[in-house]
Parts: structure tokens; sequence; C-alpha cells
């Protein structure tokens, strides 16, 4: 799943950039009976929902373009919490 993993971030790393928006995590976790891509995002000046519902825009057709993962799941585009190191 690393290399999986890897493999999207380097395909969603060049336009956030030009959002100006860092991606501080990607994980692929169980939680339940549900599967989760969770991405979390940070930006200096903070990441308000407006501004997630565009990435979330953007990194959704790019995700199902690359098809890399079988299972059913849920893509959960998160903000970097505040206080996080």
């Amino acid at each position: 799943m690393d290399k999986i993993l890897n493999k999207i971030r380097a395909s969603i790393e060049g336009p956030m950039q030009e959002m100006n928006i860092i991606i501080t995590n990607i994980e692929y976790v169980e939680e339940g009976t549900y599967n989760f891509l969770r991405i979390e995002l940070d930006k200096a000046s903070g990441l308000d929902l407006d501004t997630i519902v565009e990435a979330t825009n953007v990194i959704n057709p790019i995700i199902d373009e690359l098809d890399l993962i079988d299972d059913s799941y849920i893509l959960d585009i998160i903000s970097k919490e505040k206080g996080d190191n």
C-alpha cells in the first residue's frame, strides 16, 4: 500500500503546490466496515472549507484516473489540525 500512497502523493503534489497547499499525510485506513483514503492538507495561511472543497475537486479526478485501489473506499480530504507538529 505504501507504493500506491506514494504514487498518489506524486500525482497530486504538483496541483496542490500550484494552490499553495501542502500535503502533510496520506493514509489508507479501515474504520469499522469502511475504508478511507485520507489525505491531510495544510496551508501557511490556513485552510478554510472552500479551499478544501476546491482541493477535493482537483484531487478526486486524479485519483479516479489512477485507479490504483481495488477496494471500495471513501476519499476523505481533511485539514491538518492547528497545534499538530
